[in-house]
């Protein structure tokens, strides 16, 4: 598949609380300020708007950092090294300044992006400007980004479902408005969410990756390719397989996942890219992932012992009992992933999963596998079915099992216990990503390893709402 290399262009909306202006500007970089309706008077303006959205998400307060091997990283208890000003996020002291500084900027980096994605939607169907299929790919994209930053903001700000759904959580804001939206419930808020997915899947029929349909970089400058960096079709199928496995909708999970697994559009990576480290990321598996051009710079800052900080690892104790001491060696990710600290690091482990692939020759098209962080993969829909399939008193293994082989490593023949062992799955496939502690929350887990604390007594699942919220909002307590 060829890769374009795609340049966000960022659409600042400035935001308090979830409280917006009543006029409409956008700040377009660089330093160029223009109304909404100019903007979206073009074509190319609803493709900046669109392009804002992704770009807010790359922020290191968010998927750039926080929300991958971050902040979520430590919280999940992945990474037994991290810098000092993280202690309190690893404790689940959530009200101390940086942790609470970090939770913050997570609520208000989202609504931002959900207020640029709010804008796009009020205008696109008052402007006949498309050409081709791009006002369904765009308005489709759109919707399934404003669900996906909402099942996220749920997943961190309101109760497990399993726990209690009719607790109250976030707003769900559709319209780009100077009103408060209401809060609504953790249910509301799932169901919500897959109201937009189900029209965006349907306006994504339209979309290359579903159609088959071969884009170049003549047909529309390209703006088509690759839409493993766009929410596409397949991530919201994939989206909503997440959703309903969240909700404990096994039936409709199986039949989504079932359906992104079929169409074998995302193969695992070759174990020969591996080795030779041009496919650090698994770019192939992506169903969705964030471009983000200065990615290799943020591997070094925060995923070497070299790094300017805040910076993460794993003790090579703790890396050994993930993989396993007698499997290690045939683990690529073990084996090609990780990297031995130095000097008084060298007992630490540091992830190479976003560092700059190696440049080989005969590799064609090499920059399809630079720069990104996924936040979608295939694995996670074979995982996904194996808790179907354990739901049903089906073998889950043959699900685990596609995981585990395509990653170097021996298939199972018997299964002692699920949970356990579909836990060290997860935190051998995701390092880094930010989808164990969700995994953690879905399932209500009390004691993780790592850590003595009690997930559950601390109320560690849940963060809280900020300050501002009660303060402009009158909400009510999420937790």
């Amino acid at each position: 598949m060829k890769s374009k290399k795609i340049t966000y262009i960022a659409l600042g909306i400035l935001i308090s609380s979830v409280n917006l202006s009543c006029e409409k500007w956008l700040d377009v970089q660089p330093k160029t300020q223009i109304k909404a309706n100019e903007l979206f008077e073009t074509e190319a303006g609803f493709k900046e708007a669109l392009a804002g959205i992704y770009t807010i998400m790359t922020d290191r307060a968010l998927y750039g950092r926080e929300m991958t091997y971050g902040m979520m990283g430590v919280l999940s208890h992945e990474w037994t090294g991290f810098s000092p000003s993280y202690n309190d996020d690893a404790t689940y002291n959530y009200l101390s300044s940086l942790s609470r500084g970090r939770i913050d900027a997570v609520w208000s980096n989202m609504y931002k992006a959900i207020s640029n994605a709010n804008m796009l939607l009020d205008n696109i169907d008052n402007n006949n400007v498309f050409t081709g299929n791009n006002y369904t790919i765009i308005k489709g994209e759109a919707l399934a980004l404003r669900a996906f930053l909402h099942f996220d903001l749920v997943r961190c700000f309101g109760l497990s479902y399993a726990v209690n759904s009719s607790q109250a959580s976030i707003p769900y804001v559709t319209l780009y408005t100077s009103n408060q939206t209401k809060q609504h419930t953790v249910d509301e808020i799932v169901n919500k969410a897959m109201e937009d997915l189900i029209l965006a899947k349907e306006l994504l029929k339209t979309d290359p990756i579903y159609t088959g349909r071969t884009i170049n970089e003549i047909d529309d400058n390209g703006y088509l390719i690759n839409r493993q960096v766009h929410m596409n079709y397949y991530a919201v199928k994939a989206l909503l397989a997440r959703i309903y496995l969240y909700k404990g909708d096994y039936v409709n999970a199986r039949l989504e996942a079932q359906s992104v697994v079929d169409v074998q559009k995302f193969p695992f990576s070759s174990q020969q890219h591996v080795s030779d480290l041009v496919d650090l990321s698994g770019a192939p598996e992506h169903i969705f992932a964030l471009q983000i051009n200065d990615l290799h710079q943020r591997s070094i800052d925060h995923l070497t012992s070299q790094g300017t900080g805040p910076i993460f690892s794993l003790s090579s104790t703790v890396a050994d009992n993930y993989f396993g001491a007698d499997i290690k060696s045939n683990d690529y990710r073990y084996i090609y992933l990780l990297a031995d600290g130095t000097g008084g690091n060298a007992t630490q482990k540091y992830s190479l999963k976003y560092s700059e692939p190696a440049e080989v020759q005969g590799i064609t098209n090499p920059e399809y596998y630079r720069e990104k962080i996924p936040l979608i993969k295939i694995s996670e829909m074979y995982f996904i079915l194996a808790e179907c399939d354990n739901n049903d008193g089906i073998d889950p293994l043959t699900n685990i099992n596609k995981v585990r082989t395509a990653k170097g490593i021996f298939a199972l023949t018997t299964l002692d216990n699920f949970r356990s062992l579909m836990t060290s799955e997860f935190r051998k496939e995701f390092l880094a990503e930010g989808q164990l502690f969700f995994y953690y929350k879905r399932i209500n887990q009390e004691l993780i390893a790592n850590t003595d604390a009690n997930l559950i007594t601390s109320q560690g699942y849940t963060f809280p709402l900020p300050d501002a919220e009660f303060e402009a909002a009158n909400r009510v307590p999420n937790r």
